[in-house]
């Protein structure tokens, strides 16, 4: 390292030759990521290609046939197919899971309600939300407790124009603040906002950097 250069920050998410397979037919074949603090990184691949399930096992919610991942601070995972309960409104929502994350108040919750433009639905069952509404409260639900890392699945589903730009102004902030961020797609339309693109192909991901240049890049 050269005098007087700042060392790169210790990862916050690593994985490492990372094996799945479903019956005979194998999805992971070694794949392997590393995630600094403020990074941003887009895993691209075409569909069947094992994007959902490698964030499954990188969530935890899906073990791994082999391999490894290594976290260091909290996680939130932000699914495809939103995990709500149709009978309760936002606003239980946001109450429920506050209190599984030992919350204090609902602060943060409103904060990001009002960031996404759904303020007027708090009130509303999630059973009679629209798929892009409930798409954002599921997005809320994953980042009430300010996690170090956040997995998305296809988070753009269903989104406005408004609301994808408003998505990406959340996301500038969280990464302002140190947070990493792993989104799932199979498109990437603005490359240039990333700070690494990893194509998941024959079930191992080759990073690739962007133009980017004001963030750390390690993979």
């Amino acid at each position: 390292m050269a005098q007087g250069s700042t060392p790169a920050p210790p990862p916050v998410l690593q994985a490492r030759d990372l094996h799945k397979s479903y019956g005979r037919h194998p999805v992971l074949r070694g794949a392997d990521l590393t995630v600094a603090p403020g990074q941003l990184v887009a895993v691209v691949g075409e569909n069947g290609a094992g994007k959902s399930t490698l964030l499954k096992i990188l969530a935890g919610t899906l073990p791994a046939d082999r391999g490894e991942v290594v976290l260091s601070g909290t996680l939130g995972y932000c699914p495809q197919a939103p995990v709500l309960n149709a009978s309760l409104t936002v606003e239980q929502h946001l109450r429920y899971f506050a209190a599984a994350h030992r919350l204090p108040d609902l602060d943060r919750g409103r904060e990001l309600v009002r960031l996404l433009g759904y303020e007027q639905y708090e009130a509303s069952l999630a059973g009679e939300l629209s798929g892009g509404t409930r798409q954002k409260l599921n997005l809320t639900l994953a980042l009430l407790h300010d996690p170090d890392v956040l997995l998305l699945d296809e988070p753009y589903q269903g989104f406005d124009w408004d609301t994808y730009l408003r998505f990406w102004d959340l996301v500038d902030d969280l990464r302002t603040r140190g947070r990493a961020i792993v989104v799932i797609t199979h498109l990437v339309f603005e490359q240039d906002r990333f700070d690494l693109l990893a194509d998941l192909t024959d079930g191992r991901l080759a990073p690739r950097t962007t133009s980017r240049k004001d963030h750390h890049v390690g993979a």
